[in-house]
């Protein structure tokens, strides 16, 4: 599969809201279903959008191999693949940086957005929100961050999102808490 951009694994049906109730009939229509929302995960967390596109993509290529498991595990799995995969791709560049002291990221790459509402002002006010957010996401720990995207972004519930990231319901309960208090305050101008 190439790889600087995210390929759709099949055609699948036009995909449903995320509203997590019942899984795809099948992998690629998950695959199809969840890619946007991986992609804005994976740059939260990456900060540079052509690393984003190859952690999402390896995780969908993994996917691949659990193409047996039920539909059920499907969520839980992709989202734990796929945190797994910016980790090491954060582990690598910092490992990179430290040997490296002239190498940079190329950050302000920007979100393809595909809102097509008619209204200029609308649309502008909703990518300087996001913006906004993501600037505020971005100074964020990274379990904040995690807490936070998976929990409210995503609308997983407290066993789904401890489960991603490893930890226990009351630790993802602690760094959402965490999360919401840091983005209060770095938001309150915003508004």
């Amino acid at each position: 599969m190439p790889r600087g951009r995210l390929v759709a694994v099949s055609n699948p049906q036009p995909a449903a809201d995320a509203d997590h109730a019942a899984p795809p009939a099948t992998l690629e229509a998950f695959l199809a279903d969840v890619q946007r929302r991986a992609f804005r995960f994976a740059e939260l967390g990456l900060r540079h959008r052509d690393d984003a596109l190859d952690a999402v993509q390896d995780a969908m290529t993994k996917m691949l191999g659990y193409r047996d498991r039920p539909a059920d595990e499907w969520t839980p799995l992709f989202w734990t693949v796929l945190r797994s995969r910016i980790i090491d791709l954060q582990r690598r560049r910092n490992f990179r940086l430290t040997w490296l002291s002239d190498a940079r990221t190329a950050d302000g790459d920007e979100i393809d957005w595909a809102d097509s509402s008619p209204d200029p002002s609308r649309q502008h006010d909703g990518q300087e929100a996001w913006r906004h957010l993501a600037a505020s996401l971005r100074v964020l720990p990274r379990r904040q961050r995690e807490a936070f995207t998976l929990r409210v972004l995503e609308e997983f519930d407290v066993e789904t999102t401890a489960r991603i990231m490893g930890c226990s319901a009351g630790s993802v309960k602690t760094h959402l808490f965490r999360a919401r208090e840091a983005l209060q305050t770095h938001l309150e101008d915003f508004r």
